[in-house]
């Protein structure tokens, strides 16, 4: 009940995942950074959603080191993010 409670009054998964998506791009503040460490703390899901993420920015960092004369812009890069986390069901 305690973590439900905490869930959904401190910072609910939509923004959670808002979060992990900004501080991929850029830096966050410290009391966001504090919200989703406690969100993450408490929530087996979005757990999930970061560890899945972290995966495919691996993935496609080291896709783009390995054919540097590829042109690949940010946009590029959240469509297959988005594709990907959709064929995965978690979002």
């Amino acid at each position: 009940m305690l973590k439900k409670l905490i869930h959904i009054i401190f910072l609910p998964c939509s923004k959670a995942t808002m979060l992990m998506e900004k501080r991929n791009a850029e830096n966050i503040s410290p009391k966001e950074n504090r919200k989703l460490s406690l969100h993450l703390a408490i929530c087996k899901w979005c757990r999930a959603y970061k560890e899945k993420l972290e995966i495919l920015d691996k993935m496609l960092k080291r896709k783009l080191s390995d054919e540097s004369n590829v042109e690949i812009n940010d946009s590029d890069i959240h469509k297959v993010k988005e594709r990907a986390l959709k064929n995965l069901d978690i979002s």
